[in-house]
């Protein structure tokens, strides 16, 4: 499977080519990782605002070439569902897995996944833009209750999307996108061709695995520190 391209009809790319990068990448990235079929709606709707929402949000921010905010909101279903499909997929048993969508483990599953589709839109952010933007590690949060987030001190002109996602079973999750209005204009051709191993995305997910299965307790104690000094500087 190969990464789909920013566009091939126009020189000019803008807000809704940015959106639908990220949206491949999410479709990409899962799909490969949880072996089922994740889609999105070919409607998007323009928004105000940006919020994390229950069950469980998760917010990206970048900067860089241009800067922005990306939230990815899922419902328990939806969660469980893709967590789930992923251990499955990796060889995990039934009885290894956790049964709540409020366990640390689905929600450092998710993290690795959304970390994953960021560094696969970032790439492309690179090879088809011909610019450089970093991100913060994502961080998934379980909500029981809506908590509005927002970079528009960031921003000039602030734009904002919203997409609808269905998992395989049906179960629905939301990525919002907030970022300045700005366009890229090809000056001079270039070559933007990468040939992807979708086998990566699963070798990169097994190391992450490893790697957060091996983490001390020491270090579990210091993000739940971070994720509580977190929430409490959102209100919450």
């Amino acid at each position: 499977m190969t990464t789909p391209p920013l566009t091939t009809t126009s020189d000019v790319l803008g807000i809704n080519d940015l959106l639908l990068s990220l949206c491949n990448s999410v479709t990409r990235v899962l799909s490969v990782a949880t072996n089922s079929q994740v889609q999105y709606s070919g409607m998007v709707q323009r928004i105000q605002k940006t919020y994390l929402k229950p069950e469980i949000g998760c917010f990206v921010l970048f900067d860089g070439g241009f800067s922005g905010l990306v939230i990815i909101n899922f419902s328990a279903d939806s969660a469980m569902e893709l967590y789930r499909s992923y251990l499955l997929n990796m060889g995990m048993s039934e009885s290894d897995l956790a049964s709540s969508h409020t366990s640390d483990e689905v929600s450092n599953v998710m993290g690795e996944l959304m970390n994953q589709v960021v560094g696969d839109f970032t790439g492309k952010v690179r090879r088809e833009m011909q610019t450089h933007i970093t991100q913060n590690q994502p961080k998934m949060l379980v909500l029981n209750k809506q908590v509005q987030l927002s970079v528009d001190a960031n921003l000039d002109n602030p734009q904002a999307r919203r997409v609808t996602f269905y998992t395989s079973a049906g179960n629905i999750f939301y990525l919002e996108l907030a970022v300045d209005n700005t366009e890229f204009i090809k000056l001079q051709d270039f070559d933007a061709g990468e040939v992807v191993d979708p086998d990566a995305i699963i070798a990169q997910a097994d190391d992450s695995r490893a790697a957060a299965a091996s983490a001390s307790a020491s270090v579990i104690s210091q993000e739940d520190e971070d994720t509580a000094a977190l929430l409490k500087s959102l209100g919450m």
